[in-house]
């Protein structure tokens, strides 16, 4: 059986802003006034469906009770008449996976998944549906202020609930709501920006939706910048950093490893996996900024007289390798670099012929010493993504790539740089899949 497919709202559909609602009078379906709107309830279910009303926590004489939605006859801009006439007294308390649009919609940031950044909701738009009333929109545009009061921009500017990402903030909503979908599909550089802008509780709550995932929780400590790494590993247990490191790429962990207090380097070293360690300890014995401590110890080699089949097999399973890291295949024979091959010219070689027959024999190296304008003026000259680094007797001790020295390379000033901004795309409308245009964008 599938599930049916979530019906797009109608364009003629009634529409309530929270703001009108709240503090509205709720009446009794005999007309006698119970109280006011505190807030309006939501489940956020992480399917498709825009989330429906289930609940009014309503003031009555001081304290918050709650109606069931399935108990209001009338949802008005200036009031809710119950189809009852008394309501259950017992104060509220807020359920796993409730979701209150005030207290943890209106006024805080969400995550704008199209643009991969933190926007403010600064108001909440209703639509009324044959099924009762839904969270549709979002206003996310500052109302403008006259001499500290806020003035109505003559306005809204929503967009679709579906292009957002909330920030609850109650443990039991994001538990029952799972890894969000659309967090998954942010690239890790641009989680780690979002987790750099992000407040202390804000950073808390993706932070733990990204440790749901622990390949994409490496991936985003890599992107991190090292003050904001530095916080975060510093309010983690030893345990939890150790298992952290043991995931990232062993350049990056021996940097976090510096990052932390002297007194805890030995007991996470301790902990981590052992060939991850090894990597991590041989990594630590370079200068940060040299070639030995810029390089990624992990990439592929083969023999002289392997074929240009079993060499494109040796990178296919490298799968646990960085891409780039695999833009290159090193032949060794008896321990030293004899040569090196782009993966570009195995895929245009015959499958059969040997690799001694197509390698480069003189390729560019560097020595692990050699600092950050060495390696960038070689891979200038010679057109380089990746940089074998050698020993004195021409061993391979890692590859430097061409992501790892442009994180280097980049002025600090350029870094606080706001980034330009990235088209907005919005989700596309439910029965409807967006087309290519001719030139290469998609479109409705």
């Amino acid at each position: 059986m599938t599930e049916a497919t979530p019906q797009p709202i109608p364009d003629s559909a009634a529409t309530l802003h929270l703001s009108q609602l709240l503090k509205s009078p709720v009446i009794a379906g005999s007309g006698e006034s119970i109280g006011r709107v505190d807030d309006l309830i939501v489940r956020l279910t992480g399917g498709d469906a825009y989330p429906a009303i289930t609940g009014v926590v309503v003031g009555v004489g001081g304290r918050q009770v709650f109606v069931s939605a399935d108990r209001i006859r009338e949802f008005g801009a200036d009031r809710i008449v119950l189809s009852v006439n008394k309501v259950d007294l017992r104060s509220f308390e807020r359920r796993d996976g409730e979701v209150l649009l005030k207290a943890d919609i209106l006024g805080h940031r969400l995550i704008d998944v199209a643009a991969a950044e933190l926007v403010r909701a600064y108001d909440v738009e209703l639509d009324q549906t044959p099924e009762g009333w839904v969270l549709a929109r979002l206003d996310t545009r500052r109302p403008a202020q006259f001499f500290g009061l806020i003035r109505s921009s003559g306005g809204h500017a929503s967009r679709d609930w579906k292009a957002f990402e909330p920030l609850i903030g109650h443990s039991g909503s994001q538990t029952a709501r799972g890894i969000s979908v659309r967090l998954r599909g942010l690239k890790p550089a641009e989680l780690a920006d979002l987790l750099e802008d992000a407040d202390k509780h804000e950073r808390g709550e993706i932070l733990d939706q990204v440790h749901g995932d622990p390949e994409l929780e490496a991936d985003v400590f890599e992107e991190l910048d090292s003050d904001q790494s530095s916080r975060i590993l510093n309010s983690m247990s030893d345990g939890e950093v150790a298992a952290l490191l043991g995931r990232m790429r062993a350049d990056d962990a021996a940097d976090s490893i510096l990052e932390l207090r002297q007194s805890r380097r030995r007991r996470v070293l301790d902990l981590m996996p052992p060939g991850q360690r090894v990597k991590v300890i041989t990594l630590m014995g370079f200068n940060p900024d040299s070639a030995g401590g810029l390089m990624n110890v992990d990439f592929v080699s083969c023999a002289p007289n392997s074929t240009v089949s079993q060499a494109l097999s040796i990178v296919a399973a490298a799968s646990a390798l960085q891409p780039e890291a695999l833009l290159k295949m090193h032949v060794v024979e008896g321990g030293q670099l004899v040569g090196v091959v782009s993966v570009i010219a195995l895929l245009q070689a015959d499958p059969g012929r040997a690799i001694s027959e197509i390698m480069d024999a003189d390729p560019v190296r560097i020595g692990p010493e050699a600092d950050l304008t060495d390696i960038a003026l070689l891979m200038a000259d010679y057109n380089l993504y990746l940089l074998p680094v050698v020993d004195d007797e021409d061993r391979v001790l890692g590859v430097v790539t061409v992501d790892d020295v442009l994180e280097d390379i980049i002025p600090e000033d350029w870094r606080r740089r706001e980034p330009a901004p990235r088209p907005v795309r919005e989700p596309a409308p439910a029965g409807k899949t967006p087309t290519q245009h001719p030139n290469g964008a998609a479109q409705l």
